[in-house]
């Protein structure tokens, strides 16, 4: 109950009380109000809105106010209280009225209900996870040291030494809904904002803090049930496995998608996803020459739902990466400061055909890598879950991905580079058995995979980073699994083993064992 109905409720009472005073024959009249609005306050009392000691500490209130009146006029010329007539009319309104207020905003205001919470906050979804990780990455006696990978551009700092980390990562997210077509997605998460692919952060900082980023923060607008647009820092909205993208990638940009409504029962329902993503934004001056990098994708599929049991999804996507190639600095270029470095990237993981775009520049003495081929891709996403024998569902997914964007000739004439074979396709299948998701107690879920990705055939920088420890040109199998201890906590377990497929020689075997919970 708020200060004003409160009031207003002391107000009566201490009118009630005040009516000891007048005459006889207005006594009757008084009482019937003085009785009605302790009735209505005790009625308060049996809903739950106030305890009884409130209510009791307010007629006390207004008793006490009400004998400071009587006190008062006492001591004056006048030793009575005249109460003007009120007509019987008159005060059923004035209680009528009274009574549908107090009623509509103990409606919109949940009085006595213990679980109500305010419209703004029911109109909130919190989420988050906390995830702790063991993790061990070996690598084979036959690779090559780094250095043999750092004079190639690759971004490989360690080859032959074991390291063994814990690590630990936490996110906190949240929806809220502004209207019923428009809601406002937020989260934070570790990690740090140099690497878009990881969200871990590694234990062992002499007990120092972690910093919290912000993963997330978008506006949704759901006009209509088939239609969803996002803007903002927001969720990946293709239908895609960790062979393009990795799990922790988020996009920056706007995205809309037209696709049947979850409600809608039909068995065929088909999908359109597009959007326009920033990847770099640059201020061009007359010594900057380099263009904005963006990311345009479209995607086309259906989904098809035979029953409870069995569904089957796919999808066609067009992914078109604008402006990320290097271009030459010219002979005479300042060295830094040339009109082109800022083409080269500004995350690369390792795999992808790079070169020195300040090899025709003689004033230039510091090496600038960036990426030698434009990226277009056409990706193929299938998965197909076989629900037969419920709780327990064998699913099967697959994905082919190819750059069509890579121009042997032009890489020549551009780069002067000799190896320049075109490794611009991969592919990756997987088996999954067990609960769909862990939820519960002895829940649990095995998987097995292969996965053979060539040098070019997709951005090195947004790819799986754990698998061969981030990028492309690399070949293998990962294998899993996962079981419930509890609800919404379980244990998993990850091996990953992979090789280079061309170049230097480079094997690394990756173990994971994790820890999570999720509310």
């Amino acid at each position: 109950m708020n200060r004003h109905t409160r009031g207003a409720l002391a107000l009566l009472v201490a009118m009630a009380l005040m009516g000891r005073s007048a005459y006889a024959d207005e006594v009757e009249d008084l009482e019937v109000v003085r009785q009605t609005t302790i009735n209505l306050i005790y009625a308060l009392v049996d809903k739950g809105v106030l305890t009884n000691d409130s209510a009791q500490a307010l007629i006390k209130q207004a008793e006490k106010s009400a004998r400071k009146k009587v006190e008062a006029t006492r001591g004056s010329s006048e030793k009575v209280v005249r109460v003007p007539y009120v007509p019987e009319s008159v005060k059923r309104e004035i209680r009528e009225q009274v009574k549908q207020e107090v009623v509509a905003q103990a409606k919109s205001e949940h009085w006595g209900d213990a679980n109500a919470v305010p419209e703004w906050v029911r109109g909130m979804k919190w989420e988050g996870d906390i995830r702790v990780r063991y993790e061990t990455d070996r690598f084979a006696n036959t690779n090559a040291l780094p250095v043999f990978f750092t004079n190639n551009g690759q971004n490989v700092s360690n080859s032959t030494e074991q390291r063994d980390r814990t690590r630990v990562r936490a996110r906190l997210g949240l929806l809220a809904q502004v209207t019923p077509g428009i809601s406002a997605g937020f989260r934070l998460t570790t990690g740090n904002t140099l690497d878009p692919v990881s969200t871990n952060q590694t234990l062992g900082t002499y007990e120092n803090k972690y910093s919290f980023v912000f993963d997330r923060a978008y506006l949704k607008l759901d006009p209509w049930p088939w239609l969803t647009t996002s803007a903002g820092r927001i969720p990946n909205p293709y239908f895609a496995t960790d062979l393009v993208w990795d799990d922790d990638l988020n996009f920056e940009g706007i995205s809309a998608g037209l696709r049947k409504p979850d409600y809608s029962l039909d068995t065929f329902r088909p999908f359109v996803t597009a959007g326009a993503y920033s990847l770099q934004e640059i201020e061009k001056s007359n010594t900057q020459l380099a263009k904005n990098k963006w990311f345009l994708g479209v995607q086309g599929g259906f989904e098809w739902r035979k029953s409870n049991e069995t569904r089957f999804k796919i999808g066609l996507a067009y992914y078109d990466f604008l402006n990320v190639k290097g271009i030459p600095n010219p002979n005479g270029s300042p060295d830094p400061g040339g009109p082109y470095d800022k083409t080269a990237p500004l995350y690369r993981q390792k795999g992808n055909t790079v070169f020195d775009i300040n090899q025709d520049n003689a004033s230039a003495t510091n090496t600038i890598y960036a990426l030698a081929s434009d990226f277009k891709l056409i990706n193929l996403t299938g998965a197909l879950d076989l629900g037969h024998f419920d709780p327990f569902h064998v699913i099967l997914s697959g994905d082919y991905v190819k750059n069509i964007g890579y121009n042997q000739t032009e890489i020549v004439a551009r780069t002067h580079l000799t190896d320049t074979s075109p490794q611009v396709t991969g592919w990756q299948g997987r088996v999954t058995v067990g609960a769909p998701t862990i939820r519960d107690l002895n829940d649990w879920q095995v998987f097995f995979g292969y996965r053979y990705l060539q040098r070019d055939a997709v951005l090195d920088a947004f790819t799986d980073s754990d698998f061969h420890l981030g990028g492309t040109n690399a070949k293998g199998y990962f294998i899993g699994g996962s079981y419930g201890l509890d609800k919404n906590t379980w244990l998993s377990l990850k091996w990953l083993s992979a090789d280079q497929i061309t170049g230097l020689p480079l094997a690394i075997d990756v173990l994971q064992i994790d820890l999570n919970a999720k509310f």
